[in-house]
């Protein structure tokens, strides 16, 4: 229950919420936080705030305050390398990324949680690669104080599987590459494939261990992407030969490898004809991922949008090729400042 009084009368009286002061392009934040006294100068600055009246609260046993609904929420959502500090700020808590990863966000359950209406979360899009300590959610409760029962429905909804904001920490794992194109293996052109290649993977914190070549020889592409799962590193990456030309063949030499589950062709551009599939190794399966000759020009491709989850033990398929279509369109901005951007989301 709240009542009001006049803020000239509110002298002594505790502040039941933090109060927020924005001055443009300077600050936005709390002038005065929840549990401060009133003393007699503050009655203008609350004044310069819009604050003539002051709430006075008493919470009943079925209602929930904005500070406590934030921290039920918090608790309930931070899954795997997720941290957050209990204390709220302004009614609400900050989720930020307990290391460099990969962000899963379960879109289906954060709209129920909305569409309750009297709370809200904001995220990032899911699979967006993101650093140790960046916010990626934020949550609240939206009037000063709720119902108990709005707070423990949206409360059951967040509980109900697993956390809806995760980090997935990038694996450190040992790439092969295969460069392929007969006139970088007979030496009439320098190949540049391998350094960009070789960029991406140590950025994400993984090795390249084997780099093998090959002319536009479908047996000899797969002699060499098999030569590289049989010496046992954990992912292959081809380059080039993925178009229409007829000596672009390097997609029948990932086949003929043994990539019977390979998917190739996606909504996105850069990247249109990239190629995604396993390799057998014994017991496991080995991803291999067909990159086309735009991944050699172009600072960010569809490998970057996929590469992350690849890694993460994600299986991409038909499915997933075709839900990049929405947002698969790079804006090829004169510096890109991609992930904070709307490519791949």
């Amino acid at each position: 229950m709240t009542k009001t009084v006049p803020v000239e009368k509110a002298v002594g009286m505790v502040i039941p919420h933090d109060m927020t002061e924005i001055v443009k392009d300077v600050k936005k934040g709390p002038a005065f936080k929840k549990g401060h006294i009133i003393r007699p100068e503050d009655v203008e600055h609350l004044k310069r705030l819009g604050k003539n009246h002051i709430y006075v609260l008493t919470l009943e046993d079925n209602e929930v305050h904005e500070n406590e609904a934030a921290q039920i929420f918090a608790g309930a959502m931070a899954g795997e390398n997720v941290e957050f500090n209990p204390n709220a700020s302004e009614g609400k808590i900050a989720l930020k990324a307990g290391c460099d990863g990969l962000l899963k966000i379960d879109k289906d359950r954060l709209l129920q949680f909305n569409l309750l209406g009297e709370v809200m979360c904001a995220t990032l899009q899911t699979n967006t690669p993101v650093k140790k300590g960046e916010s990626i959610a934020a949550s609240r409760l939206i009037p000063l104080v709720g119902s108990r029962d709005i707070v423990e429905k949206a409360a059951a909804i967040l509980k109900n599987g697993e956390p809806i904001v995760q980090v997935k920490k990038l694996p450190k794992l040992k790439f092969g590459l295969v460069i392929t194109g007969s006139e970088v293996f007979d030496g009439r052109i320098e190949d540049k494939f391998e350094a960009v290649l070789r960029e991406k993977v140590t950025e994400i914190g993984s090795e390249v261990d084997m780099v093998k070549k090959a002319p536009d020889d479908i047996d000899c592409i797969a002699a060499e992407i098999r030569a590289c799962v049989d010496a046992g590193v954990d992912i292959v990456i081809t380059s080039g030969g993925m178009s229409v030309d007829p000596d672009d063949v390097t997609r029948l030499g990932i086949l003929k490898a043994g990539a019977d589950d390979a998917v190739y062709g996606t909504p996105v551009l850069p990247g249109a004809m990239f190629l995604s599939g396993h390799l057998p190794a014994g017991d496991r399966q080995i991803p291999v991922l067909g990159l086309p000759a735009c991944g050699m020009y172009h600072k960010i491709t569809v490998l970057d949008l996929l590469l992350p989850r690849v890694m993460t033990g994600e299986t991409i398929g038909r499915q997933e090729f075709a839900e990049l279509g929405h947002g698969g369109l790079c804006r090829n901005c004169p510096k890109c400042t991609y992930p904070v951007c709307s490519f791949g989301k």
